[in-house]
């Protein structure tokens, strides 16, 4: 099962069985509890991370003390890659949303094996041109789009990444309280609670604790954009 996630982040996509194994014994595993914390803003780092197992939120906090999330993550997918090309302090607090498993590759190890695999390198510019691109549509979101609109794109990429196709629609357990949902699109939880209530009793989604389950994703698309 943990070779199967590996498989779908950038680093091993490219690798014969071979590399891969040799890429995997290179790395060390770390389990955390929900609600621990990895490594805070600021910190110094040269790790890179895979998720295995659970949810992740990557956030920071303003001077304020005001806390935004930049990202939710799962199984497969990657994080602390800038300390590749830029070590120095970590620019995200991570903290465990559930009981998650990762899988760290130093610094060093990663420069070595890197040498000679071109597809690999390819692999983590394209995860950093992805962030970049997602880091556009945020702020482009947070200037053109209304919160409810936010909201809706926020739980349709939940839902495609950890939704569950079911009879009565598809089941995205996103594991985030209300206060996390709303910092993740940059807005109070009190207008975000009154577009989650709007979408239920259109009939386009039904609430329940730390998920949803969205029965009219056309709709929601639509709200989307």
């Amino acid at each position: 099962m943990e070779n199967d996630v590996l498989r779908q982040g950038p680093l091993f996509t490219e690798l014969d069985d071979a590399d891969a194994e040799a890429l995997r014994s290179s790395m060390s595993q770390t389990k955390l509890r929900r609600g621990e914390v990895l490594f805070h803003e600021g910190d110094s780092g040269d790790k890179l991370y895979i998720v295995t197992d659970g949810k992740v939120k990557l956030g920071r906090t303003s001077s304020d003390g005001r806390e935004n999330l930049l990202a939710i993550l799962g199984p497969g997918q990657m994080f602390g890659e800038l300390s590749l090309f830029d070590p120095g302090p970590r620019s995200a607090t991570v903290t465990a949303v559930t009981d998650t498993v990762f899988l760290s590759l130093s610094h060093e190890d990663l420069l070595r094996f890197l040498d000679g695999r071109p597809t690999v390198a390819r692999g983590l510019l394209l995860q950093l041109a992805s962030r970049l691109r997602r880091a556009n549509d945020v702020a482009a979101d947070l200037v053109f789009s209304d919160v409810p609109g936010r909201v809706a794109k926020a739980l349709l990429d939940l839902a495609d990444r950890f939704g569950r196709t079911a009879d009565d629609g598809v089941h995205v357990h996103h594991d985030l309280t209300q206060e996390e949902l709303a910092q993740l699109v940059g807005a109070s939880r009190e207008t975000v609670n009154k577009a989650l209530a709007d979408f239920a009793s259109r009939g386009w989604l039904r609430l329940e604790p730390r998920s949803v389950v969205i029965m009219d994703l056309e709709r929601m698309r639509r709200r989307a954009r």
